[in-house]
C-alpha cells in the first residue's frame, strides 16, 4: 500500500507540474522568419499565429505568389521553433521520462 500512496503522490505532483508548464507554454511567444528576416510570424504557445510583419518591400502585385511562400515559410520555422520549445519544457517536467506513443501533450 505504501507504493500505491507514493505512487499516487508522484502523479499528483506530475499533474501539478504539467499544469504550471502549461501555463507557461501559453504565455510564451515564438517567431519564424523567412527571406532574411523580411516576413516575420509570430505564435502564441498554443500555435496561434498572434502577429506578422511583413517588409514593405515585399507588396508587389506581380510578385504574391513569393510573398505567400515566404508567409508560409516563416510559420514553418516558427511552428519548428515551437515544437522544440515543447519538447524542452515537457522534458523538464518528465525529468526526461518518455512518453508512451501517441500521447501528445499538454495540447
Amino acid at each position: 500500500m505504501k507504493n500505491l500512496a507514493g505512487m499516487m503522490k508522484q502523479a499528483s505532483q506530475m499533474q501539478a507540474k504539467m499544469a504550471e508548464m502549461q501555463a507557461r507554454v501559453e504565455a510564451m511567444e515564438v517567431q519564424g522568419q523567412s527571406g532574411a528576416g523580411m516576413v516575420v510570424v509570430t505564435l502564441s504557445g498554443k500555435g496561434e499565429m498572434r502577429r506578422m510583419k511583413i517588409d514593405p518591400k515585399l507588396v508587389d502585385p506581380t510578385e504574391v505568389e513569393m510573398l505567400e511562400d515566404l508567409i508560409m515559410s516563416a510559420h514553418v520555422d516558427a511552428r519548428r521553433k515551437l515544437d522544440e520549445l515543447l519538447a524542452e519544457e515537457m522534458s523538464r517536467v518528465t525529468g526526461g521520462m518518455q512518453l508512451p506513443p501517441g500521447l501528445k501533450l499538454p495540447f
